[in-house]
């Protein structure tokens, strides 16, 4: 009895060498290491952080440079023509340093302007194809995939701070606006059940994420597609649309942050939604012009609405909605007549926060073939410098309304007494900051209670009142 209990034991103990043998065979294996460059808008991002994800789950890494890197991915935009030499350019870098590159995003849709410059490159993959993207890194660098050491947070693989995250809603755009070639590229829009969307939000929320950003190319049209479509979360039917969505999410206990909203009828429930405290105050919607003759040319789906009158409304509802916009200028046949007419509104409008563009000829938009002038372009650049300088003297404006008062922000950055965070108006990257003094003892990602002391045309600056 005794030499069987012992002949068992040594059994054991040779199981376990063998598998602790088996992985250290593992452990010491090389991992396959993919290197990736993100451009363009949030939507690609996004896009990235779900291709990311994926190859991270099959026990691909992530490398720092592409030195480091077995094959880049880049992910590129082709929105404007500075997006596309920004995009050529980085895969020129990529093959230069590594020599094997795959290449998706929006500039996928033309292979052909990438394989001119670029011959080289592995694959080329248009937007929102994951599967073909990861099926090209598996061609061209296989996965060693060991599910036990491979380790995925909750939230899935990231490339902004743990603290803040995009939510893409829905994908492609049914609007045909003439400057555009974004639904030549992405498609009709296709939204994702509203189940799938709250079920990915509360993942985030729950892994840590304070603020939510809510994007898609039309938000506010969220669910058409698919007839408003309901389904349960948390024990409601939630019909697939822009109000119910905004809603659902204000349940999560985080910032809800919402981007690219068309100014339909229905945003007005939701800015009710921000005077009850559940969503963000701020929207953020592409206006693009002032002028009914060039909104007409752009064919802008908003171009008959008043939105002086929409926007005042607003204000009423939930006074301290901050709104940002993002403007062109020097569009085919714009006047100078009309382009006054655009600072006007701007003046009346009061916007918190704008960008503006100089008018680029993007191949494949319709308004190349409008019979308009060009606006020359030295005047185009005299154009967004005059609006440029306007909106900084609105933005200044507003802001110094601001000092003396208290409010929430959310701390992205700490160096020694110094963090540098934003408040409910401003979005990461795109729109302001607020720099707080006497800031010892934050954290990134947290969130604090702040007495704005100064203003400048875009900053604020801040002492710390009590954390929260």
């Amino acid at each position: 009895m005794l030499a069987g209990r012992k002949e068992c034991f040594w059994s054991i103990i040779r199981g376990q060498l063998a598998t602790f043998l088996e992985i250290l065979k593992i452990v010491n294996r090389k991992t396959p290491k993919v290197g990736f460059v993100s451009l363009g808008c949030p939507k690609a991002l996004v896009d990235s952080e779900r291709i990311l994800t994926r190859l991270r789950a099959e026990g691909y890494e992530v490398a720092g440079s592409f030195a480091a890197a077995d094959l880049v991915v880049v992910n590129t935009c082709g929105f404007i023509d500075a997006a596309v030499d920004e995009s050529l350019d980085a895969i020129g870098e990529a093959l230069a340093e590594n020599g094997k590159v795959i290449v998706t995003g929006c500039l996928g849709a033309q292979p052909q302007k990438i394989l001119d410059r670029h011959p080289q490159v592995l694959k080329i993959t248009g937007p929102q194809r994951y599967e073909e993207v990861v099926a090209s890194v598996h061609e061209y660098l296989p996965p060693v995939h060991e599910p036990f050491l491979d380790l995925v947070p909750a939230q899935g693989v990231r490339l902004t701070p743990r603290h803040y995250a995009y939510l893409k809603i829905s994908e492609g755009c049914n609007h045909r606006c003439s400057f555009c070639i974004i639904p030549s590229m992405r498609g009709p829009l296709v939204s994702r059940p509203i189940g799938e969307v709250l079920r990915e939000a509360e993942h985030l929320a729950r892994a840590g994420v304070k603020e939510i950003l809510v994007i898609s190319q039309d938000t506010s049209a969220y669910g058409v597609d698919l007839k408003y479509a309901a389904q349960p979360w948390r024990g409601v039917e939630r019909r697939t649309r822009f109000y119910d969505l905004a809603a659902a999410l204000s349940e999560l206990g985080v910032w809800i942050r919402l981007h690219y909203v068309y100014p339909y009828p229905h945003v007005d429930q939701v800015v009710e939604l921000m005077a009850d405290g559940g969503v963000l105050p701020y929207l953020d919607i592409p206006f693009q012009h002032a002028s009914t003759r060039i909104l007409k040319l752009m064919k802008r789906p908003a171009a008959a609405t008043n939105t002086l009158a929409r926007i005042a409304a607003w204000r009423r509802v939930t006074p301290d909605i901050a709104i940002r916009s993002t403007f062109i200028v020097g569009f085919p046949g714009e006047t100078e007549r009309e382009f006054v007419e655009l600072l006007d509104w701007l003046r009346e409008a009061q916007l918190d926060r704008v960008g503006c563009f100089e008018y680029s000829a993007v191949e494949g938009a319709a308004a190349n073939a409008l019979r308009q002038p060009a606006v020359p372009a030295e005047i185009k650049a005299e154009r967004r410098a005059r609006f440029m300088e306007l909106s900084a003297q609105i933005s200044a404006a507003r802001l110094a309304q601001k000092v003396g008062r208290r409010m929430p922000v959310l701390i992205d950055a700490v160096d020694g007494d110094i963090a540098v965070a934003r408040s409910s108006a401003d979005a990461p990257e795109i729109d302001g900051t607020v720099r707080i003094h006497g800031a010892k003892g934050l954290k990134v990602g947290a969130l604090a209670q702040v007495r704005i002391t100064a203003a400048g045309a875009y900053d604020l600056e801040a002492e710390l009142a009590q954390l929260s």
